[in-house]
């Protein structure tokens, strides 16, 4: 009403209003402390002595954009990826702890939320619905039902993560609906994981609660799940990148956009060095012809219009908060400046605000609780001459199947063969201590290496040793025990590269530009001693995850997931 100054004053912008589909020239947006209190044509009511007046010259502005679902805790600090991620103009971060409290349990949970404050990244959390993945073989910490409902007490938690175990909703699991009640009576959103569900199955886990899904592949996925009443955030990541198929079919057939969002669900450091962000996805469903303000509103209004904060976030209107991208041209999608609260954080592609660093507690660097190795912890034995075994075969870096091999015994010890390309794997126990542990056999990883050892898997969290020989096995296995956690490479017991991951065993931290860099040559490393594979590093992240078919390995044994049951190592 003009009663009193506003702080921040926009003048000559052109505004993309996601609410009405159009976009507004020659628009003045008046800002008071962190909210916007006036968008029209003439704001000069709003103006006093003290007002800052920021003439735009004809920029775009928009909403910020938003992560629906992204795994932070991978790879680097939250301090870190909220650095990159901000200049792609992602402003909200909504943060599926999962595998910080598989490893840390609701300690690390709160630790983690703590880490994502006073940011200038507006981070919101999820309570994770997806440990444990599956109870008979899983041995990661999870959060009891107390401190679940303890942690939707603490600000910024909303609600409960992707349940991707939906067989457990499905069945009725006792602690799972016990979850889903305890989210429903707190008014809270609950994320989905619908992959491989269709029919009465699908009818089943929307009906109870859960609301979205970041896993279809196709438009057939997509529109089932539109048709239930699910929101679908088209999933473009590391892992996968789903966009441009489900995009080209959702114009073709004119389907609704009001319940489609982007989400990344993960990203690595070249991926995002590379592509960007949440702008990337605006960028590359333009290309394919989707109007660009829709895909603006995908990547905002619809985010927060599915988490039942509209009424705050997800547009430039008053009585919003002034989270705000200043950009040249909407082809480019590169914020020229960036407000989150109505504070500039970034402008010309550099952050202008102070980035708050945490200290990560000693006890979260100390979590890979095994003892020193030596080549016999990767023996396999037997006593015969030759021993018929089973295998898990890489299809891909993440999709496995069982086959059966005959390996040959020496000393008492089935040993790897070059020939077949068949290496040893292992799988020990490092959250808990205990000395529990698998050592079975992979086939085609096809490296002309010595080891490759990781801390980091989804979920489990066990070091997985993948080698051809145990005197470098053991070396890979020690140099984690040292740096408490990461990936190294090895060959005749020296390290080609590493990556080390000294938070939970999973989150490095150094640097975004030093992990970027180990990343690059770790991957380098294995892919010039003829890995087939792309992104080997994936290899080690998925061989415990008891999510997906053929065949599994973790420190308690090999895991048969279609039979649900344990497969012996030697015939």
């Amino acid at each position: 009403m003009g009663d009193k100054a506003a702080d921040l004053v926009l003048e000559n912008c052109s505004l993309v209003n996601v609410y009405s589909r159009e976009i507004l020239p020659e628009t003045q947006i008046a800002i008071s402390q962190d909210r916007i209190a006036y968008v029209g044509k003439d704001a000069s009511h709003t103006k006093g002595k003290k007002t800052v007046i920021m003439n735009l010259e004809k920029k775009y502005v928009t909403p910020g954009f938003a992560d629906p679902h992204i795994h932070v805790d991978q790879f680097v600090s939250p301090t870190e990826f909220a650095k990159k991620s901000l200049l792609c103009g992602v402003t909200s971060l909504f943060s599926d702890p999962i595998d910080i409290v598989s490893t840390c349990g609701y300690s690390g949970f709160k630790e983690f939320v703590k880490m994502t404050s006073g940011l200038p990244v507006r981070f919101f959390h999820v309570v994770p619905g997806g440990v444990p993945v599956d109870r008979k073989f899983s041995h990661g910490k999870t959060l009891t039902l107390t401190e679940e409902k303890s942690a939707l007490k603490i600000p910024g938690v909303l609600g409960l993560g992707e349940v991707f175990s939906w067989t457990k909703v499905t069945k009725r699991d006792s602690k799972t609906m016990r979850t889903l009640s305890t989210m429903l009576e707190n008014n809270c959103v609950i994320n989905g994981h619908t992959a491989g569900a269709s029919g009465k199955k699908l009818n089943a886990y929307v009906s109870s609660g859960i609301l979205s899904c970041h896993e279809p592949i196709n438009f057939e996925q997509v529109i089932e799940r539109l048709r239930l009443g699910m929101w679908i955030m088209i999933r473009e990541g590391s892992v996968r990148r789903d966009l441009k198929d489900i995009v080209t079919l959702v114009l073709s057939n004119k389907t609704y956009t009001d319940r489609l969002m982007f989400c990344s669900d993960g990203l690595d450091p070249a991926d995002i060095a590379r592509f960007g962000h949440i702008d990337h996805c605006i960028r590359e469903s333009v290309k394919l012809g989707l109007n660009q303000i829709d895909a603006i509103s995908m990547a905002s209004k619809n985010c927060f219009d599915y988490y039942n904060m509209g009424k705050d976030l997800g547009g430039i209107a008053p009585g919003k908060l002034a989270d705000i991208l200043v950009f040249d041209d909407l082809k480019k999608m590169k914020p020229r400046k960036i407000f989150v609260g109505g504070r500039l954080v970034a402008s010309n592609g550099t952050i202008v605000c102070k980035m708050k660093k945490h200290t990560v507690p000693k006890w979260m660097t100390k979590t890979v609780k095994l003892q020193k190795f030596s080549e016999d912890d990767f023996m396999v034995k037997s006593r015969a001459n030759s021993a018929n075994v089973n295998v898990i075969n890489m299809k891909t870096e993440i999709i496995t199947e069982k086959i059966n091999e005959n390996l040959s015994v020496k000393d008492g010890n089935v040993v790897a063969s070059t020939d077949k390309d068949i290496w040893k794997v292992a799988a020990f126990d490092r959250t808990f201590g205990t000395a529990k542990h698998t050592v079975g056999f992979l086939k085609n990883f096809d490296a002309k290496i010595g080891a490759f050892a990781s801390t980091w898997n989804f979920h489990e969290n066990n070091m997985i040793v993948i080698g051809s020989n145990e005197k470098d096995m053991a070396k890979a296995a020690n140099s984690l025990v040292s740096t408490q956690g990461g990936m190294a490479v090895v060959s005749e017991e020296k390290i080609l590269a590493s990556m080390p991951l000294q938070m939970a065993g999973i989150v490095s931290t150094n640097s975004f530009e030093t992990v970027s860099e180990n990343f690059a040559n770790l991957n380098t490393v294995l892919a010039e001693a003829g890995c087939k594979f792309k992104k080997p590093h994936l290899i080690p992240l998925f061989l415990p995850f008891l999510a997906l078919p053929d065949i599994r390995i973790l420190s308690t044994g090999l895991v048969d997931i279609k039979n649900h049951s344990f497969l012996k190592i030697v015939t």
